[in-house]
């Protein structure tokens, strides 16, 4: 080395973290997502009666921000602060905890929802889904809550009624919860959301353990039905508040996401992985006809389905994706069919991914499968944004967009236009870091600088710039603030599958220190304990 520096190559504590990681893919089935705002409230509101109620209430509290908001920064605060705060009512009303403790809180609360929230047109808010019945559900509920407190109480909290952001109305709200009423049979998407739509699961059962993959969901059809109706939810309820002392995440179970994801992830970056054999058995189901789903109690979809097809690849069983014909559209490909209407870049992409494998192992295959990659190799650049990043409906950081379209393009991509998206997107990665080494949209999360080093180590240059940005980058990971994971993945709100999230920084960290030590750089050993996380 021309510095004499020693060097300590990742590889190898790398390599035992994400052996421990996969380890406990089948230890933790229902899959590891840090604790929810918005679900932990719903409980708190909806269903006292479970154990961990004071935790959870706590766990409110202590959460608040100090402008009086709860969760991520910009719009993505609102569905956690409303939540929080029409839980935090609830308390109130129930007398079960201090008013002292709860008014200040509440104040504040509806003080930067009447404020700046809710002030915010629809059109400037983050498109989570079911935000047009989430939040009308919860404006409603908060302003009964108020009308109804005691009026001694009332008086010390703003009076005004909250009212709903511009171009946001009740009428799609009112509208399933009309047909639910009707007895309508609804989409089985929306059971993720049943917590807001006064509704029942058709299939709601003794063996049903997760109503549409939502604690919030779940508690709903328990306090409506009874605990006794459902022992296998109430079961698995009991051993989610078990697991977060108190507090629930969303979405659970996401079994097959968190599996494909970690092992694609892994697999790709060039850790060597072993599986147990029930984590393989669950991906087995993407080769089927209907794909495969995320998780129990959700619909199959493009995205689960196309990532376990690229896992199952690299894992040396692959499978045909033909199914994936079944969401194309004229776009694209969709995430779920006629459900799902905007165009996901992140989908796509793996989809890419999972045709992309089929043809590069059997390159005499029927011409549609080559049209299909040929295809998207173009569909993908053309919704690259002007500055060479991209945007998903299912993430808030540019970043992982477009790791997700970068690494697709770069290791399955035809044609020119592929090859100067990924030039173009390393670029804007080049640009965009922090003075630390870190990347990231609201500031450096190793996430994102995971993610950024992947773009970086993907794009074919070797220039001194790139090998610089590379080396800081790791750095970062390697430092105490490079193991900070903020929620950034779309759900209800913004949540945090910290399982996935460690296996692509341990993945950036393997392909970083081997890239270093090619150039002869010194590299630092970023290998971590996978279940020491700070989330």
């Amino acid at each position: 080395m021309s510095d004499g520096a020693p060097r300590v190559l990742a590889q190898p504590a790398t390599d035992a973290a994400a052996r421990e990681l996969i380890a406990g893919l089948a230890l933790r089935p229902w899959g590891q997502v840090a604790a929810s705002v918005y679900e932990s409230a719903r409980l708190v509101a909806g269903a006292p009666w479970l154990p961990g109620h004071q935790q959870r209430v706590g766990f409110l509290l202590r959460g608040q921000r100090p402008d009086g908001g709860w969760g991520p920064p910009e719009g993505y605060a609102l569905v956690p602060t409303l939540s929080a705060t029409d839980a935090l009512l609830a308390v109130l009303a129930d007398g079960g905890w201090s008013g002292a403790d709860l008014l200040a809180p509440v104040a504040r609360g509806l003080d930067v929802l009447s404020g700046r929230l809710l002030a915010t047109h629809a059109r400037e808010l983050p498109d989570t889904p079911a935000l047009d019945l989430i939040v009308p559900a919860l404006v409603e509920s908060i302003n009964d809550r108020l009308a109804r407190l005691d009026p001694a109480v009332a008086d010390r909290l703003p009076r005004a009624p909250l009212a709903l952001p511009a171009g946001l109305g009740p009428d799609r709200l009112r509208a399933v919860r009309a047909a639910v009423a009707a007895g309508a049979v609804l989409p089985e998407k929306l059971a993720h959301f049943y917590e807001v739509l006064d509704a029942t699961p058709a299939d709601a059962g003794p063996t049903l353990a997760a109503v549409g993959a939502s604690p919030a969901a779940t508690a709903a059809w328990l306090t409506a039905a009874g605990p006794d109706a459902g022992p296998a939810a109430h079961a698995f309820l009991r051993e989610l508040i078990r697991e977060g002392d108190g507090p629930v995440p969303c979405p659970t179970p996401i079994t097959v996401f968190e599996r494909a994801w970690v092992l694609s992830g892994l697999g790709r970056a060039g850790v060597v992985v072993d599986p147990p054999a029930a984590v393989l058995r669950t991906l087995a189901a993407a080769t089927g006809a209907g794909g495969v789903a995320t998780g129990e109690g959700l619909p199959t979809d493009a995205d689960t389905t196309s990532v376990t097809l690229d896992a199952l690849a690299r894992l040396g069983h692959p499978a045909d994706p033909a199914g994936l014909w079944a969401y194309e559209t004229a776009d694209g490909f969709c995430t779920w069919p006629g459900s799902e209407d905007g165009f996901s870049v992140t989908t796509n992409a793996h989809v890419l991914d999972a045709f992309g494998q089929h043809v590069g192992a059997r390159p005499g295959a029927d011409a549609r499968y080559h049209r299909t990659v040929e295809r998207l190799s173009v569909v993908l650049p053309a919704h690259q944004l002007a500055e060479g990043p991209w945007q998903d409906r299912w993430h808030a950081s540019p970043y992982y967009a477009t790791a997700c379209c970068v690494l697709a393009l770069a290791e399955f991509g035809r044609g020119g236009a592929a090859a100067e998206a990924v030039d173009r997107a390393a670029r804007w990665v080049l640009q965009s870091q922090h003075v630390d080494g870190s990347w990231g949209r609201w500031g450096g999360t190793a996430e994102e600088t995971a993610y950024a080093l992947q773009v970086l180590l993907a794009a074919p240059t070797g220039a001194p710039r790139v090998d610089d940005a590379v080396a800081r980058g790791h750095a970062y990971l390697h430092q105490p603030s490079g193991r900070q994971h903020p929620p950034l993945w779309y759900g209800k709100e913004l949540y945090c599958p910290t399982a996935i999230v460690r296996s692509a920084v341990l993945a950036a960290c393997r392909l970083s220190s081997v890239h270093l030590a090619d150039v002869d750089r010194s590299v630092v050993d970023c290998g971590y304990q996978a279940t020491k996380t700070t989330t």
